[in-house]
């Protein structure tokens, strides 16, 4: 989409749809069709993850989930990290199909890559460009650690 905003990660275009809202955890957030919100990883999460290989979660379907609860793993080339609720809410479902192949995540992030469903309010998300803006306050910090000088 020609709407779409590009944070600049070095030399790497990271694509961020202006169709869809954001959360400081680098999850974006698009009304579901069952209603409710589904997230994913933004190109972001995904460029400093690279080549996600697990997921598991640590919830099951069904559950009520408070912000920033642990809902689960993910482990990368890159990196191994819990995974955090982005907002608070009923959560209905997630991708099954992630958990026999979550590298559909490092290909179709905005699309069939996404990772669960929450019906909850959007208040604390963001939208494309004041994702943007976050993500230009952390570049600095993220590189350091990317480079392991964070002491």
């Amino acid at each position: 989409m020609s709407d779409d905003l590009v944070f600049m990660m070095g030399e790497f275009e990271a694509i961020i749809p202006t169709d869809r809202q954001y959360a400081k955890n680098h999850m974006w957030a698009m009304t579901s069709p069952e209603g409710g919100y589904r997230f994913g990883f933004t190109a972001y999460a995904v460029r400093l993850l690279q080549d996600v290989y697990f997921l598991e979660w640590s919830v099951d379907a069904g559950v009520t989930l408070a912000e920033k609860q642990e809902m689960g793993a993910i482990e990368s080339k890159k990196a191994e990290s819990a995974l955090y609720s982005p907002i608070s809410g009923y959560l209905p479902r997630f991708n099954d199909d992630l958990l026999s192949d979550p590298s559909t995540i490092n290909v179709d992030k905005y699309g069939d890559g996404w990772l669960f469903e929450i019906e909850g309010s959007s208040n604390g998300l963001l939208s494309a460009a004041d994702y943007i803006k976050h993500l230009e306050a952390v570049w600095e910090v993220t590189q350091r650690t990317i480079k392991g000088q964070l002491n």
